[in-house]
């Protein structure tokens, strides 16, 4: 099968496309670098964070962090840009009335875009996390390290038919409060401890159990033990509730895998996990679909000029960006399981993508 090959117009348009995107991204990044250190100088002075950590282990992380996250945005953007430039200067007229078709003259936009795609899944899923490693572990030090975070609804498997139940946790005390201990055997409930709270000694390094009620059944006779205060050892330790926040962007694939893995066998919710990792496999192929929009809709003259074209593609875009909101609230809240969360934006969008090339085309 023969290869296409890019022309000149192919090089043309593709350089103009990846240099307005990364002049754009350029752009905005350095408007928010202003702001995060506007927001955040109070607590670099408070916590005397030293310069070196501002600028490579936050700064430095920062850059390509948000470039992944606004480069599906600024790809519309471009296009729209740069589109609608050649549009205005009658180079797409030229273009086509040169025999060249509309489905042809996309073509330099999909290599465009295939490089943007290609860039974001690959930073997205195994450069930029380890780099977030060291932003989170700055902001976890220097500007959320006064925030205790709760994590509710606990269950867990500590062993095979021993299962824990918490209806919260505090970080910032290691107590859990509504705590429950269910042993089963031969899949017959053996053992049921319920207590108001269980609490980590920090000192004798063991967990203590507070206002507790035990009921043993066996067959049919059951007995129950009531108490105050009992010491136990458990198959758990503070840190296993302990919430590092953000720690998902701090994942590559594989290893993001391989604890959704891990916290299926433990019985841990997975959601957050799974909207993450199936996000980062969606989120590049809206390179293509807005690179297909932004082109439809900048590629014909219409009265209002450049404006008109920016203002449309941005409503659509953000349009985009709240519907993918939308959906992920929808898979936290269990409505929406996280795999057709992350690709109903693109479905949709897609629809509309291949509506207006059409439209255009004609």
């Amino acid at each position: 099968m023969k290869i296409p090959t890019l022309r000149t117009i192919d090089i043309y348009i593709i350089k103009k496309f990846l240099g307005t995107f990364f002049y754009a991204i350029a752009l905005i990044i350095s408007i928010a670098i202003v702001f995060d250190v506007s927001e955040n100088l109070d607590e670099f002075i408070s916590k005397d964070a030293p310069l070196s950590a501002i600028i490579f282990d936050y700064y430095l992380n920062f850059v390509p962090f948000f470039v992944n996250l606004f480069s599906a945005l600024f790809t519309f953007i471009a296009v729209i840009y740069f589109t609608s430039k050649m549009a205005y200067n009658s180079e797409i007229i030229a273009i086509l009335s040169s025999g060249v078709s509309y489905r042809r003259l996309m073509r330099p936009y999909m290599v465009g875009a295939f490089v943007i795609a290609l860039f974001s899944y690959v930073l997205g899923n195994y450069i930029i996390p380890p780099a977030n490693k060291k932003r989170v572990d700055f902001r976890n030090t220097y500007i959320d390290s006064n925030r205790n975070y709760l994590e509710k609804n606990i269950h867990r498997q500590l062993s095979p038919g021993t299962y824990i139940y918490m209806q919260s946790y505090n970080t910032s005390n290691d107590v859990g409060y509504k705590f429950t201990i269910e042993r089963f055997e031969e899949g017959e409930l053996a053992s049921k401890l319920e207590a108001d709270y269980i609490k980590w000694d920090r000192e004798e390094k063991k967990w203590v159990i507070h206002n507790y009620f035990i009921r043993d059944l066996n067959g049919y006779d059951e007995s129950i033990t009531t108490g105050t205060k009992i010491d136990t050892t458990l198959n758990m330790v503070p840190e296993d509730y302990r919430v590092v926040k953000n720690i998902v962007e701090t994942m590559t694939l594989p290893k993001l895998n391989q604890e959704i893995k891990n916290m299926k066998l433990r019985g841990v919710n997975t959601i957050e996990f799974e909207i993450e990792k199936h996000k980062r496999a969606s989120a590049p192929f809206a390179a293509f679909i807005l690179t297909l929009i932004g082109a439809s809709l900048a590629s014909r003259k219409v009265k209002g000029g450049i404006g008109l074209h920016l203002g449309f593609g941005l409503l659509l875009a953000f349009s985009y960006i709240l519907f993918m909101q939308i959906s992920t609230v929808f898979a936290v809240s269990g409505l929406l399981a996280p795999v057709i969360a992350a690709w109903i934006p693109n479905l949709l969008f897609g629809g509309l993508a291949a509506y207006l090339y059409k439209w255009a085309s004609r």
